[in-house]
């Protein structure tokens, strides 16, 4: 079917609130993605804000592959394809795998749809391009700018649970410790769950309450259903641009401080940290690893060690890794040999993810999953679904993950309070 395509110039007025007319337009659609760069200033980043909504096909879990069918209807029909894969698709990628708790907001292991209408505007440009199907790109954005903006709503007090309580979590953290001086394992990401249940919340204002609050340039709003997700990442998986292949994986945090001479101080001092940076390190060289099964040796390269990047409750200590894309390869095997990525999971891979599933208590689903999209050129760009809020409407469960790398230099209380600082990012939002 044949996209149409139009662009629309914005006035200042709607370009300061486009992206609220945009949200609440999108509410009709039971399929959308939402990803927002909040302005973010990257040499990476290609769009401002990115909307999908509708759905002319639906590529969802077949027997056998998905990443090679994927791959195939991409080739077939040139178009965009926006989507997610869970955390748990790791089980269909190493079979020595296996997940056993209970899913409880229900997302699929992976699923991608072909939208009717994407909405996007391109870093720096004042525009806003529209590309739909069966219906005039003029009709969409009359019916974007007549929306009103979000109206700012307070949320409902809520209260979380902790899936693993304290004296757990320290005690777990002394056991993966034990696991490291063993030789188990080098580095490995453990996380807790918050959940609430019989919540009554309204979706698309919690996720524009939190973007307010935690703006971050991989943030996203998805839903799929009765099922929702509202994303602050501040973190890139995997982008694809041509044939070259970039990951930027996050391992090193601290917290901000309101005095500006002892936010300097944390900042520096999380440059110096060496554990930080051990841990760091080591998820760069499983990336180099992860990216050399798919690009041509000799091009995977470190284009920044160490950045430290500060975002509104924390410090960030990110590594930029890239590559090129061997010719003839598909582009979907970059994903299919990074997944999940090892920011989220630790080394050596396939064992820490034996033992995260030996020491949590609960299924992840789609955090430190991925979302995002892939254009009708074959590019891609798709983040880590961290610092994220999970609801299903039907069962009203509300939940999420928040946790840290261990290594054998962690100190259990440390890791308790860094994994607790995470969490208030999200809670502090129904308090």
């Amino acid at each position: 079917m044949y996209r149409q395509t139009d662009t629309f110039p914005l006035a200042d007025r709607l370009f300061h609130d486009i992206q609220q007319r945009m949200l609440n337009w999108s509410k009709q659609f039971s399929i959308l993605l939402f990803l927002d760069s909040n302005s973010y200033d990257s040499p990476y980043g290609k769009y401002d804000c990115l909307l999908a909504a509708g759905a002319l096909d639906i590529i969802s879990q077949p027997q056998g592959d998905l990443l090679q069918y994927l791959q195939q209807f991409h080739t077939q029909h040139k178009d965009w394809l926006f989507g997610h894969i869970a955390y748990e698709y790791k089980d269909l990628l190493e079979h020595i795998l296996s997940s056993s708790y209970p899913a409880t907001i229900g997302f699929p292991l992976a699923q991608f749809f072909r939208p009717q209408i994407v909405c996007y505007i391109e870093k720096g440009s004042g525009n806003l391009t529209i590309e739909c199907v069966g219906i005039s790109p003029l009709e969409i954005f009359n019916a974007i700018i007549n929306t009103s903006p979000l109206e700012k709503l307070s949320q409902p007090k809520l209260s979380f649970q902790q899936r693993i309580n304290k004296d757990t979590y320290l005690n777990s953290i002394t056991t993966l410790r034990r696991h490291i001086a063993d030789g188990d394992c080098y580095e490995i990401n453990f996380c807790n769950e918050g959940y609430c249940e019989s919540a009554v919340i309204d979706p698309v204002q919690v996720f524009n309450a939190l973007n307010t609050l935690s703006p971050a340039p991989f943030a996203a709003y998805y839903r799929l259903y009765d099922k929702y997700m509202m994303c602050a990442s501040p973190e890139r998986y995997i982008r694809k641009q041509g044939q070259h292949l970039l990951c930027q994986p996050i391992k090193g945090t601290a917290r901000r401080d309101a005095n500006e001479l002892k936010d300097i101080e944390i900042k520096t001092a999380l440059y110096h940290n060496i554990k930080e940076r051990a841990e760091n390190v080591m998820i760069v060289d499983l990336m180099r690893s992860d990216l050399a099964h798919t690009c041509i040796p000799g091009t995977i390269q470190v284009d920044e060690l160490f950045g430290i990047y500060t975002f509104p409750q924390v410090h960030q200590m990110i590594s930029t890794i890239s590559g090129k894309l061997k010719p003839d390869t598909p582009f979907t095997d970059a994903i299919g040999y990074s997944f999940p990525m090892g920011s989220m999971t630790g080394a050596p891979k396939v064992m820490v993810m034996q033992l995260i599933e030996l020491y949590e208590q609960s299924r992840r689903e789609l955090y430190s999953g991925t979302v995002g999209y892939i254009s009708p050129q074959g590019d891609m760009d798709f983040n880590v679904v961290i610092r994220s809020l999970f609801y299903n409407a039907t069962s009203q469960y509300l939940s999420y993950h928040t946790g840290g790398a261990i290594t054998f230099d962690s100190e259990p209380q440390q890791e308790w309070d860094e994994m607790r600082l995470k969490a208030w990012a999200l809670e502090r939002l129904f308090s």
